[in-house]
């Protein structure tokens, strides 16, 4: 009889193994892709995410002055669409690992080609693109889990954020495309169409010569004269200009057209367009 209860119980334990080989359970640090458009292309990052579980991170976990694989399990993969600076540093186009030396008051950031390195192990530091200090800021409140973000996106300029525990650090990444979007402005403007209103707009947000952008926007309304988005980027250059009433008249012709197109948003903002001129 004992024989067998022992056979019984022996076939279930096996029969719990196998079945238990095909079990899913969630990761303990959970994989995670961000990609965010940027410039003219894209900022991708796939990290681990591991918590704090009660632990000290920086000085313990990840242990001051030494490299760090900025996250858990395999190392930390930023790719760049474009050529680009990192922390000043130019960066080719490509995949990278991003690893790091944390201390208290300074931490080392590196990009490195080891993509194929698990956590630090194969690091190589012939193979580092770039190698740069930034300082460390304290959060007001503590991140259980690791964190990583692209944030303050700008049209040439963006930060990538790596936040734990009360801890933070900004690496700055900044792209040159001025010359080739003013490039692409000037080849268009050969052609029949031409793209005045996104020259203008361009032209505007990037600080550039806002007498031309007035005349691109005064061309685009006149290939489109119900156009009330182009109107009220004419009354915002026309705004940045100086020209108070003559911003004035235009945000009030695109209120008219845009409640014609009964477009709440559009009049709206150049409500408060007029209201920021007073």
């Amino acid at each position: 009889m004992k024989k067998l209860l022992y056979a019984i119980v022996a076939t279930v334990l096996a029969s719990f193994g196998v079945n238990a080989q095909g079990i899913k359970t969630p990761a303990p640090s959970p994989t995670q892709t961000i990609k965010q458009d940027f410039a003219l292309s894209s900022i991708e990052i796939v990290y681990s995410r591991p918590n704090m579980k009660g632990r000290t991170v920086f000085g313990d976990l990840a242990p001051y002055g030494k490299l760090w694989r900025t996250g858990a399990n395999g190392a930390t993969k930023v790719t760049f669409g474009e050529d680009v600076k990192v922390g000043g540093v130019a960066v080719k186009a490509g995949s990278y690992v991003l690893y790091t030396i944390p201390n208290k008051d300074e931490w080392e950031v590196i990009l490195n080609k080891g993509l194929n390195n698990w956590g630090v192990d194969g690091y190589k530091a012939e193979e580092d693109v770039a190698k740069f200090k930034v300082k460390p800021m304290t959060l007001p409140m503590s991140m259980e889990t690791f964190t990583m973000q692209v944030a303050n996106v700008m049209p040439a300029s963006a930060e990538i954020h790596v936040m734990w525990e009360k801890t933070a650090i900004s690496i700055p990444v900044v792209a040159d495309i001025d010359a080739k979007i003013s490039k692409s402005i000037d080849n268009a403007m050969n052609v029949d169409n031409r793209p005045y209103f996104q020259a203008a707009s361009y032209y505007f947000e990037a600080g550039k010569d806002l007498s031309k952008a007035l005349s691109w926007a005064d061309k685009a309304i006149e290939n489109n004269p119900k156009a009330f988005w182009i109107m009220h980027l004419k009354a915002k250059i026309q705004a940045k200009l100086g020209d108070k009433a003559a911003a004035t008249k235009t945000a009030n012709e695109s209120i008219a057209s845009a409640k014609e197109a009964k477009n709440d948003d559009y009049v709206a903002l150049n409500e408060k367009l007029i209201a920021s001129l007073k």
